[in-house]
């Protein structure tokens, strides 16, 4: 990356059924790469890179990360874990900010707090946040979730359509709160 603007990595993870969730629960991923946002929800700087895709449960598929469960929390987990594997291959040095929604995902993979379930799941994104603050200045900040943040209601969005493996909507022709 040659541009030195800061990045924000925007992350959400989503389960329509979040009661009562086992291994066959639909649940999804999203991450929103922004350069030079300034983090306060206006949808200021540029959309450099986006990714989606569902909750893996299957400790036989090659993409399982570790999530025992389809649920929010494995949706926020695997949000984390694939935003860390993005910096880890395009982010050589600089600033990065993960924002997210979640003071469970931001806390369990800073390590300020312990899981208590999904233990494998929680030490990959432990794991990979200590890998990437060795080559990035690795910050987190919280964000109120469904407040009209516009980068984190993309992040939503394409949680909520990866549940579901379905394509999320082009950004020019989404908008703030639509699912």
């Amino acid at each position: 990356m040659v541009d030195a603007r800061p990045v924000s990595i925007y992350i959400d993870g989503s389960c329509i059924e979040n009661r009562n969730v086992t291994a066959d629960t639909a649940a999804g991923w999203g991450f929103v790469v922004v350069m030079g946002d300034s983090g306060v929800g206006r949808g200021t700087g540029d959309l450099i890179h986006e990714s989606s895709g569902p909750v893996i449960t299957d400790s036989e598929s090659s993409d399982w990360l570790g999530a025992e469960v389809g649920s929010n929390n494995t949706g926020e987990l695997s949000a984390m874990i694939h935003a860390l594997r993005w910096i880890l291959v395009n982010c050589p040095e600089g600033q990065v900010t993960i924002r997210a929604d979640s003071m469970y995902a931001l806390h369990i993979s800073d390590a300020s707090w312990s899981a208590k379930a999904n233990k494998q799941l929680a030490l990959l994104s432990q794991q990979l946040w200590q890998e990437a603050s060795q080559i990035v200045d690795l910050n987190s900040a919280h964000v109120k979730a469904h407040s009209g943040h516009r980068w984190n209601e993309r992040a939503d969005h394409l949680a909520y359509r990866g549940q579901g493996e379905d394509d999320p909507l082009p950004l020019q022709f989404w908008r703030p709160g639509q699912r």
